[in-house]
């Protein structure tokens, strides 16, 4: 007969609690320190979807923000895309009862993606593209200094997959990054957490998680794949995803191929100048031009 299992008494699960918290902060602040994420006198948009991750952020955040030595501003800041089943009263209710200054946008995204996307077909990448581009114009109508993303470790390295697998590209999400037009700086205080805290955390915090119905769960399947596969290799070999985020932090450009961001064309060359083009020869048509004759 199996032993059932020993009940975990509230002062344990208390302590456990306590530690996860602790970790997450301590994570949270190294990233913010090792990126200067976060300055004296920032206005920080806090990007608040309604989901584990940004609930996490923000909580981490004004944590932080208690006990720092520098004074930064936090701001929650939501857009209702206007999805079907929405509830407008969720996200309010709980910062008003933390006490959280927000701000809550309104922008009928949905109609247009609807519109355009058609059955079937993924909707994430233009409505992705459409909520950002309505943060980013919120944020410099507004004077943000920085816009606060909820992506965290797990995020960064399935991206870093996908871009090499689907796109040809050694490319995943910095931690700290300028817009492409340079008006914002983007960044992503919880880039050394594991997806696997955040969810625990959230559920201990029990946060009013709000799904979306749109493209939230709409996931595509090469995302899919890649979490399947980096699952799987936790599972047999637990800390790989780890070091593979590690990795990301430690680049030797003269160990890769990319021949704009390493001048491999003059290394060891004998010459000061380069020799002209012998593309013709190189690719062989030289040689076959002269068999021919």
């Amino acid at each position: 007969m199996n032993a059932l299992p020993l009940p975990v008494s509230p002062r344990a699960d208390r302590i456990d609690a306590n530690k996860l918290a602790k970790r997450l902060r301590r994570q949270v602040g190294q990233a913010i320190a090792d990126y200067n994420m976060i300055e004296d006198g920032d206005r920080v948009m806090v990007c608040l979807s309604g989901g584990k991750d940004s609930y996490t952020l923000l909580d981490v955040l004004r944590q932080l923000q208690a006990k720092a030595p520098v004074r930064f501003e936090l701001v929650a800041v939501h857009l209702d895309q206007k999805q079907p089943g929405y509830d407008p009263a969720i996200l309010p209710n709980y910062l008003r009862s933390i006490e959280q200054p927000f701000e809550i946008l309104e922008q009928d995204t949905y109609s247009v993606v609807q519109r355009v996307i058609p059955e079937g077909k993924t909707m994430c990448g233009l409505c992705s593209r459409l909520r950002r581009g309505a943060l980013y114009a919120h944020a410099e109508r507004a004077g943000f200094t920085k816009i606060a993303l909820g992506h965290h470790r797990d995020d960064m390295v399935e991206t870093l997959f996908l871009n090499m697998f689907y796109h040809s590209r050694l490319k995943a999400m910095p931690p700290k990054l300028l817009s492409g037009d340079g008006k914002h700086v983007l960044i992503r205080p919880l880039a050394y957490c594991k997806e696997a805290d955040i969810a625990e955390y959230a559920e201990r915090c029990a946060f009013p998680i709000m799904p979306c119905n749109l493209c939230g769960s709409q996931e595509t399947l090469q995302r899919k794949a890649i979490k399947a596969m980096l699952h799987e290799w936790e599972r047999k070999t637990p800390g790989r995803t780890e070091n593979v985020f590690r990795s990301m932090t430690s680049i030797a450009p003269s160990q890769l191929a990319d021949r704009e961001l390493f001048d491999f064309a003059s290394l060891g060359a004998r010459s000061p100048t380069p020799p002209p083009s012998t593309a013709d020869w190189l690719l062989g048509d030289g040689v076959e031009a002269a068999q021919v004759v």
